[in-house]
């Protein structure tokens, strides 16, 4: 990927021993070495999950494409106005009518039959 030959590399050291001193550099050093080998672990992982995913695309039969629907055919009760491709008009669905509520119904008086006579 990148093309740094051991000169480079010799003279990329001796830059880092300047600036950051010998007691620094070992730890940076180390510190930049094991977030190299994190990025690389990932790439791996990446790399390998997407060839498992192109492996099972091509395992997998795709699924079935729709059917497209019939083309729509002028209707012979298809109302004069109306365009050849619009759907019948539908009558109104009749609703029926509203029960009352429990106040509006009228109260029946109960009949004396089942009431004990009065002392």
């Amino acid at each position: 990927m990148f093309d740094v030959g051991f000169g480079e590399l010799v003279l990329l050291f001796v830059i880092g021993l300047l600036v950051l001193g010998p007691q620094r550099l070992p730890k940076v050093a180390a510190e930049i070495g094991k977030w190299v080998g994190r990025a690389r672990r990932t790439a791996t992982q990446l790399r390998r999950q997407l060839e498992r995913e192109i492996e099972l695309s091509d395992l997998e039969p795709p699924p079935p494409k729709p059917q497209p629907p019939p083309p729509a055919s002028p209707r012979a009760d298809a109302s004069p106005g109306a365009s050849p491709g619009a759907p019948p008009e539908t009558p109104p669905i009749a609703t029926p009518e509203p029960t009352p509520a429990p106040d509006d119904v009228p109260h029946q008086q109960p009949d004396d039959a089942g009431k004990p006579p009065h002392v």
